[in-house]
């Protein structure tokens, strides 16, 4: 049976749907292939997935609600994986419409097909923005998130409870996976490991907010992925679902929230520096104040993910940033 990814030609979407191919697995990819960055770098990545004979795109916005109820009607889908977004905290608060459009409209449409159509199984991307305001560390699925910081934020604890909706009317059994600051090879433009590689490659001014005081978990691409799997190996069940705030036993819906993080914070001055060592260039620091937009820090309990599914991120930050730096310099050119 196949499997649906949204937001194939972004970044972590694209590596999962690769790895969904590389296990032979059919796969539908679907994205609008926007201009939020640099559209080649999407381009390139739909290029590299549909070398796979197994693979099948469809340009189609999300928030277009028929044409994705026909994505939906060639085929019944054992699982969907819905990572099609638009992200970014400081753009969110810039153009908050667009955001509704995508995140909300948009995730209300994946929901309705995935009902109709069906699926197994419906996983979803949400994010450790979430936590907001939210200053108990580590953050745990099970704490209280009704304080976000910016409207992306808003959109993706939206998601959350809709989620929970469909599974408590409908049965629908979701998973929804709150990934914290993820890099790698292929990565956003505009993430920190991207931004602060490319500003240090090119000698340009380097944007460090807050003092560079503000801790991020940041985790590589590879365990987010093998995290996804896991996650998503078995569907919830009634009874076994995990709502956020309470324990599996107190949920009777096939609903389940996780973290999925590195679970080692360091701060965004230190992640400069383990750059700046990884490339062998100094970075032009430029310090600026914190916006209203940023958490103060991430850190991920990711205790729920090791005891059900046995969840361990394997990478650690100098060995990823140099896997990333090395993927930057080839696919730029850089010496």
């Amino acid at each position: 049976m196949t499997i649906l990814v949204t937001g194939a030609a972004g970044f972590i979407g694209f590596h999962l749907a690769k790895s969904l191919l590389e296990k032979g697995e059919p796969v539908v990819g679907v994205d609008n292939l926007n201009s939020f960055y640099n559209p080649r770098l999407k381009r390139d990545r739909l290029a590299f997935l549909s070398a796979f004979k197994n693979f099948r795109f469809h340009k189609v916005d999300i928030s277009d609600g028929q044409a994705l109820s026909e994505v939906f009607d060639e085929v019944k889908y054992k699982q969907v994986f819905h990572l099609a977004a638009l992200g970014g905290v400081t753009a969110s608060s810039k153009n908050p419409e667009l955001y509704l459009q995508a995140n909300l409209s948009g995730f209300l449409n994946i929901l309705e097909c995935s009902r109709k159509n069906g699926a197994g199984h419906f996983v979803y991307a949400s994010s450790s923005s979430v936590y907001g305001a939210n200053s108990n560390l580590p953050q745990s699925a099970r704490h209280a998130v009704d304080h976000p910081l910016s409207f992306y934020a808003s959109t993706k604890r939206a998601n959350e409870l809709m989620a929970h909706a469909f599974s408590h009317i409908y049965q629908l059994p979701t998973t929804g996976l709150r990934f914290f600051t993820v890099y790698g090879p292929w990565g956003r433009p505009d993430m920190a490991v991207f931004r602060f590689t490319k500003a240090i490659e090119e000698g340009a001014p380097l944007e460090i907010f807050g003092g560079g005081e503000m801790k991020r978990d940041f985790t590589y691409i590879d365990d987010v992925i093998d995290g996804i799997h896991k996650a998503s190996a078995s569907p919830p069940s009634p009874n076994r679902g995990i709502s956020t705030g309470q324990s599996p036993a107190e949920s009777a819906d096939p609903f389940r929230i996780y973290n999925i993080g590195c679970g080692r914070p360091i701060s965004v001055l230190d992640l400069a520096g383990q750059l700046e060592r990884t490339l062998g260039k100094r970075a032009n620091k430029v310090f600026l104040p914190t916006r209203a937009e940023d958490l103060v820090d991430t850190h991920a309990d990711i205790t729920e993910m090791e005891k059900d599914f046995g969840f361990s991120p394997q990478t650690p930050l100098a060995e990823g940033l140099k896997r990333f730096s090395e993927w930057y310099r080839g696919y730029y050119k850089q010496p």
